[in-house]
């Protein structure tokens, strides 16, 4: 139903600027509708079928492409899904689809899927060919545990998984000696891209970049993970503003003892970026847990605190972080705290046409403690039963400050304020914890849904607190929670 009313409507709606990108080999420009979803322009009017049409939800990884993005001299490509990237998200890119990188041989990737019968309907093949394409492309070294990674959003019904991770293990032992200063161009050395990818980057130099900032009380979208998801066919026929292009936006820094991350910044530059990873060490286990590789590749920070869910992953991380947003209505700018935010499930104190510019919190101190736990129906890549986050700072064998935030146990991403405070001054022990244990029930209200019972989820942030002091505090781990 749904992709016949696209199908439908794609004649009349047209955008009020051209896009253009890269598609495979081709140069692209394009007066359709900005919100029409990548995928659908890719099957239904460059009939590239090899692109599968699943979900619709960014679950599948069916419909899996490249995206490379200019950086310098270089194109840096990484694995999206299409059907929830806006039309207007491509321009200036290089979308790769599976058509893209066929050669007259099979690619390693090709030869190993096919070599271990990684593949039977062979409807999720193109997927979890293209994310494999995008890990041998990353200017990182490989291993079997990052091939797999990378495949992280590809599901697949027949197979059995056994036979795609040992089609992984191969990969990554054709990847051995890749040159990661200059990837794209070892893999085109070795045959195992087409040639043409060697004149992308001037290609892209070519293509004027366009900025957007939003004006006329414009409906906003950067990712498109949650808007694409929630209203495709309203974002088509609406006259929408694309901030992902945005690169005033995009930046993560350091100024005034503060770091701070523009809105558009995606989950994924934020995951691999040396500051982040400067006080956060432990960064890639944390956001393992947060979405697919893909998805990470397209949400930004902005667009999962505006869903205002209650589990939204990085409003969890970041209250913990004590962090502030900085709104703007045109000269006008305001600055709040990111707990103040949140008012009630889905509503926000942000006014009707202002812009999330950016977010910020204070470095952490060298006695800085962070962790983030989550548990959901699978271990990884779905939405939060609960979550919760804790920073502390220590001095010598006390607390000096404690902020613990918990997802799925209130209408709205919450700072646990009474039980954060129960542990101040505190030295570590099994009966403070207990104590602030005790006082967190008093705070919450979780309800029974899909997810869990009330009483489940009450169970899981106790055991997610403690888990937290466990890991950060390994000597309380003799200790009995009586």
């Amino acid at each position: 139903m749904v992709s016949l009313k696209i199908r439908n409507i794609y004649n009349f709606l047209v955008l009020s600027y051209m896009t253009k990108f890269i598609l495979n080999r081709e140069t692209i420009e394009s007066d359709l509708a900005a919100g029409m979803p990548l995928l659908d322009f890719i099957r239904e009017k460059m009939s590239l079928t090899a692109t599968k049409t699943g979900c619709r939800e960014g679950d599948c990884g069916a419909c899996t492409v490249l995206e490379g993005t200019l950086v310098g001299n270089k194109v840096e490509y990484k694995s999206i899904v299409s059907c929830l990237t806006p039309l207007a998200n491509a321009h200036g890119k290089h979308i790769v689809t599976l058509e893209g990188i066929n050669m007259d041989e099979l690619t390693h990737v090709q030869e190993a899927m096919h070599n271990h019968a990684a593949t039977q309907c062979g409807f999720c093949t193109p997927g979890f060919v293209m994310s494999f394409t995008a890990h041998s492309m990353a200017p990182t070294p490989s291993d079997t545990g990052k091939a797999i990674d990378a495949v992280s959003g590809n599901i697949c019904r027949c197979t059995g998984y056994k036979s795609i991770e040992r089609a992984a293990s191969d990969i990554s032992k054709r990847l051995e000696g890749k040159d990661i200063d200059a990837p794209v161009e070892w893999l085109v050395r070795q045959k195992l891209l087409p040639n043409y990818f060697l004149d992308i980057p001037q290609r892209l130099k070519n293509i004027q970049s366009y900025h957007t900032s939003p004006k006329d009380q414009k409906q906003i979208i950067a990712g498109g993970t949650d808007l694409m998801v929630q209203r495709p066919l309203e974002i088509m026929e609406s006259d929408m503003e694309f901030i992902r292009q945005n690169e005033a936006l995009k930046f993560i820094k350091i100024a005034n003892n503060k770091i701070h991350i523009g809105a558009a910044v995606s989950a994924g530059e934020l995951a691999a970026d040396p500051i982040m990873h400067e006080f956060l060490p432990k960064i890639h286990k944390y956001f393992r847990l947060i979405s697919s590789e893909p998805i990470r590749n397209m949400g930004t920070i902005a667009g999962n605190i505006m869903n205002a869910s209650p589990i939204g992953d990085l409003s969890i991380l970041f209250l913990a972080l004590d962090a502030s947003l900085h709104l703007s209505l045109g000269e006008q700018k305001r600055e709040i705290k990111l707990n103040k935010f949140f008012l009630d499930y889905k509503k926000t104190a942000i006014k009707k046409g202002e812009l999330i510019e950016s977010l910020s919190f204070t470095k952490p101190v060298d006695a800085f403690l962070f962790n983030f736990e989550k548990v959901s129906k699978r271990t990884h890549l779905d939405i939060a039963s609960v979550s919760s986050a804790v920073c502390i700072e220590m001095e010598h064998s006390k607390i000096r400050s404690c902020r613990i935030s918990a997802g799925g146990v209130k209408a709205i991403p919450f700072f646990l304020e009474k039980c954060s405070n129960s542990l101040i001054g505190k030295e570590i022990s099994t009966a403070h914890l207990k104590e602030a244990l005790d006082v967190m029930e008093t705070e919450i209200a979780p309800i029974s849904d899909i997810r869990g019972s009330a009483e489940y989820k009450k169970l899981l942030l106790r055991q997610l607190i403690q888990a937290h002091f466990y890991e950060m505090f390994p000597q309380i781990n003799e200790q009995p929670l009586s």
